[in-house]
């Protein structure tokens, strides 16, 4: 409903205005003041409209103001220097606020817009490492959010079959005798990343190894050799049952994975390249690239090498050419050492006028030095970390709720293990370097811990009442009389009502940190209602049963945005 208000607080101010005979902006601009006290939207208008006046911000909100007639809703409007300050009358309105709030609140209105999200889309020569953890993470968070707002989103995991690290294992493969037991405990990607560690000690050992793998690459490429078509895609999708197996435990999921090589094979890549030579931006020497001097950049885009062969960045561009035909909007999810390469990628798009994708960029994630072992002392992979964080969970669960079952504190552990990475991940803009602290992401003060307790807080609560049956709360809004609502229902109240503000804001800039911040002020807001008023018992029982059950359902579908699981209890 702050939607109404928004527009109402315009329409007022707009009359206004009229009344005096002054010239209305074309947008007037409102915004949440930093506390309650000061309303719950202001105006700056009177900044806007100073200068043509002649007269100071202070005198023209005054001068607005002083004839105002507030609608419905609102309770006053008050000048308070130069801003003009709307309050919500929140006895005449909460009850109508509250009756809005299902299992849908927050969804924006569906649009014909289709978004083509990539995301992790790791080299499958190994298990994941943190670094991919924070890809998958913001890409998936992100796809949640692009659906609550309305958008159909397909997700991608790109598949580079065709890049040399996958050549070095099936060479290992096939003349160093090392194989892949299905048999073993140990996950296939982790088995994968020990056989490239194998051939890549054995080519130190034996430089010319190099050629035999470039012959292997080529003959990939060539597509005519069956059996060792049927290798490569087997290991691959040795690596790939891990990865996915990795992705299943923190909740991401693709709906498709593409792989580099059908774009070589279709002759889309010879396509891309035939089209840029007929651009006039091509150069050879020795190998066939992309001049991108008259652009500004002095590094070229090798698209073939000399033995004929394609580059990951000439199938990377019919794969994008391919997206942009498919979407609305393609959005990448990289690594900030990506940043000249995409650069690079997007010219060459924009000489082909194709769509340039949106980029977003993150920076490294690491942990604090000595705070975990490695496996091979090469890097720290997603499953070590997961099991870390389980482990933490576990160890805290079993010290704060001895009351818990074996059983229950398995399963909340889980929970708890892997909301931690995730949310510790989403709350920071991905422009921000992450160290990942164990002391901060499992807190039960603060974070996704402290947002899932005040979730069974609720569930506990409500659970309390006869009125609670199979999930759902029964009762009617007809039923609640008379309700004052003291300070603590208001800020919860206020907040509940900003969540769709929040969603469609975080869909504009395409970052989801906004959602993992308002949880967190509301998990507090609500911590704070719970320790300070009565619920079951009190003459406003019913109300507030009301707003415990609409706090509930919004952490929840808050959390599920960002791929965190809301237990029932703790």
């Amino acid at each position: 409903m702050y939607y109404k208000f928004i527009e109402e607080s315009k329409k007022i101010l707009k009359n206004g205005l009229v009344k005096l005979k002054l010239e209305i902006p074309e947008e007037i601009k409102l915004e949440f003041p930093p506390n309650s006290d000061m309303g719950d939207l202001a105006s700056t208008v009177s900044f806007e409209l100073a200068k043509r006046l002649k007269k100071s911000p202070v005198e023209i909100s005054q001068i607005v103001v002083k004839d105002l007639n507030p609608e419905k809703y609102f309770k006053k409007v008050e000048a308070k220097g130069p801003y003009i300050n709307f309050f919500i009358d929140y006895d005449k309105f909460s009850k109508d606020f509250l009756a809005e709030i299902d299992e849908n609140y927050g969804n924006l209105k569906s649009k014909d817009f289709k978004v083509i999200l990539e995301h992790t889309s790791a080299n499958p020569n190994g298990p994941l490492h943190i670094g991919h953890i924070r890809n998958g993470i913001i890409g998936d968070c992100l796809s949640r959010l692009l659906k609550t707002a309305g958008n159909d989103v397909v997700t991608q995991y790109y598949v580079n079959d065709m890049g040399r690290q996958i050549a070095m294992i099936i060479f290992g493969v096939k003349e160093l005798n090392l194989k892949i037991d299905e048999e073993s405990s140990l996950k296939t990607d982790h088995q994968i990343g020990n056989l490239y560690l194998q051939v890549n000690q054995e080519l130190n050992r034996n430089p010319t190894i190099k050629n035999k793998v470039d012959i292997l690459i080529k003959e990939y490429e060539s597509g005519k050799n069956l059996s060792l078509n049927n290798l490569f895609e087997k290991y691959v999708n040795y690596c790939l049952k891990g990865v996915k197996e990795t992705l299943l435990k923190l909740n991401i999921s693709h709906d498709e994975f593409l792989w580099e090589g059908q774009f070589v094979r279709d002759g889309d890549v010879d396509k891309v390249i035939n089209s840029l030579i007929d651009s006039g931006h091509t150069k050879e020497n020795e190998v066939l690239y992309l001049d991108l001097e008259d652009f500004g950049i002095d590094k070229e885009l090798v698209l073939k090498r000399s033995d004929g062969t394609s580059l990951y960045s000439t199938r990377d561009l019919a794969y994008h050419i391919k997206k942009s035909k498919l979407g609305n909007l393609v959005i990448d999810i990289l690594g900030s050492d990506h940043k000249l390469v995409s650069k690079q990628l997007g010219l060459a798009l924009e000489i082909l006028g194709e769509k340039i994708p949106e980029v977003i960029f993150y920076e490294f994630i690491t942990l604090p030095e000595g705070s975990m072992s490695t496996r091979r002392g090469v890097f720290i992979s997603s499953d070590d970390l997961i099991d870390e964080a389980i482990k933490h969970s576990h160890e805290e669960l079993k010290q704060r709720k001895p009351e818990l079952t074996s059983k229950d504190i398995d399963k909340i552990s889980q929970i708890i293990g892997i909301g931690a990475i995730r949310y510790y991940i989403a709350k920071l803009s991905p422009e921000k370097h992450i160290t990942f602290k164990w002391d901060d992401a499992l807190n039960f003060e603060k974070g996704c811990v402290s947002i899932q307790y005040a979730h069974a807080r609720a569930c506990k609560l409500l659970n309390k009442s006869n009125r609670y049956t199979d999930g759902n709360l029964n009762v009617s809004i007809d039923e609640i009389n008379d309700w004052n609502l003291d300070k603590s229902e208001i800020e919860l109240i206020r907040l509940l009502a900003k969540f769709p503000l929040v969603i469609e804001e975080s869909v504009k800039i395409l970052r989801v940190h906004l959602i993992a911040h308002y949880t967190q002020d509301l998990a507090t807001a609500f911590n704070k209602f719970y320790k300070s008023k009565r619920v079951i018992g009190d003459e406003n029982e019913l109300a507030r049963l009301l707003l415990v059950d609409k706090t509930k359902i919004t952490i929840q579908i808050a959390l599920n945005i960002l791929g965190v699981e809301s237990p029932e209890f703790m």
